[in-house]
C-alpha cells in the first residue's frame, strides 16, 4: 500500500516581522511564506479596522498572493469578570471582518481568571455563545493555551474543548512551558486533537522565548510526530536588542538575541525549516511534504 503524504503550510504572524502590511507581506514573500495569521496591521489590532479598511487590507494581499489563514483575535482574552456584551459585539465585528478577509478561522482565548474551577461554568458558557455567535458567519473560533487563562493547563483545554464541541484548538508548546505545564503531558493530551500549531519554544527555568527546538517547548518531537496535514503558524516572540551592533559579538555566542524584528523574524523561520527537514520534509512549491 502507499503511504500517504503529509502536507504542511507555514503561516505566520507577520506583524512580527513589520508593524506595517507592506512589511508584512515583503517578510513573508522574502521567507517563501504565502498564509498569514492577522493580529496587527498598520501598528493597530485587527479587531480595530473597519469593514473598508479590511477590503483595503484584502486587496493588498491578493495582488501579492498572500491568504489570511486565521485572525488572531483578543477575543477571550479579558477578565472573566469584565463586560462581555460589548465584547460580543466585538466579536460579531470581527466574524464580518473574517469573511471580507477570506478566513472562516477566528484564534481565541478562554478568559483571565484566578480561579478557574469557580469560574469554568461562566467560561464554558460564555465561549458556546461566542461560537453560537459566529456560526452564521461560517466562522469557526479555535481556542489557543496562553497563560492565566482558564485554557492554559492541557487538562483544562480538554475539558473545555468536551464541553464547547464546536471549537476548534491551536496548540502552542512555549505558552504550557511559559504556565508550568509538564509538556510531554500537553503533548500527550492535546496534540491530536490540535488542529493547528503555533511555533513558538521557550525555556523553563525562566521562561525565555527562544527560536523552535532551542527550548523545552518539545518542538522536535512535535515536528516528528505530524502525521497528518496542517499548518504551522511562526509566532517568534524572539529578543531584539536595540544596541545590538555595540556589542562584542563574542558576548552573544549561544544566544538568541537579534538586531531587529525582521532578523529575529528570519531566525524563527529558519529554525522551523530546520526542523522540518530533519524530519525529512522537503519544500515543494511552498509547501512541505513527506
Amino acid at each position: 500500500m502507499e503511504a500517504t503524504m503529509i502536507k504542511v503550510r507555514i503561516c505566520a504572524f507577520a506583524d512580527e516581522a513589520s508593524p506595517d502590511l507592506m512589511g508584512q507581506i515583503a517578510a513573508l514573500k522574502e521567507e517563501g511564506i504565502s498564509l498569514i495569521e492577522l493580529r496587527g496591521v498598520n501598528g493597530r489590532g485587527v479587531a480595530e479596522l473597519t469593514e473598508e479598511e479590511a477590503r483595503a487590507v484584502r486587496r493588498r494581499l491578493d495582488e501579492n498572493a498572500v491568504s489570511v489563514w486565521a485572525l488572531g483575535s483578543p477575543i477571550g482574552k479579558i477578565a472573566v469578570g469584565d463586560d462581555f456584551q460589548s465584547h460580543l459585539a466585538q466579536a460579531e465585528h470581527l466574524f464580518r471582518l473574517a469573511a471580507i478577509l477570506g478566513t472562516e478561522r477566528v484564534r481565541i482565548f478562554s478568559f483571565y481568571t484566578s480561579a478557574p474551577e469557580r469560574d469554568e461554568e461562566t467560561v464554558f458558557a460564555r465561549l458556546d455563545r461566542l461560537a453560537e455567535l459566529a456560526a452564521p458567519y461560517r466562522v469557526k473560533l479555535y481556542h489557543e493555551n496562553e497563560k492565566a487563562i482558564y485554557g492554559d493547563t492541557a487538562e483544562r483545554c480538554v475539558r473545555l474543548l468536551n464541553a464547547v464541541p464546536r471549537l476548534g484548538c491551536v496548540y502552542d508548546p512555549a505558552n504550557f512551558v511559559q504556565s508550568g505545564e509538564d509538556i510531554d503531558k500537553a503533548h500527550r493530551l492535546l496534540f491530536d486533537r490540535a488542529d493547528y500549531f503555533h511555533i513558538k519554544d521557550a525555556r523553563c527555568r525562566d521562561g525565555a522565548v527562544l527560536p523552535a527546538g532551542e527550548g523545552d517547548g518539545g518542538l522536535r518531537r512535535l515536528i516528528g510526530s505530524l502525521a497528518r496535514d496542517t499548518v504551522l503558524t511562526l509566532e517568534p516572540h524572539l529578543a531584539v536588542f536595540a544596541g545590538y551592533e555595540r556589542l562584542d559579538r563574542t558576548e552573544l555566542r549561544g544566544s538568541f538575541v537579534y538586531p531587529s524584528q525582521r532578523a529575529a523574524f528570519a531566525a524563527a523561520a529558519e529554525a522551523l525549516r530546520v526542523l522540518l527537514r530533519e524530519n525529512a520534509f522537503r519544500e515543494v512549491n511552498g509547501t512541505w511534504i513527506k
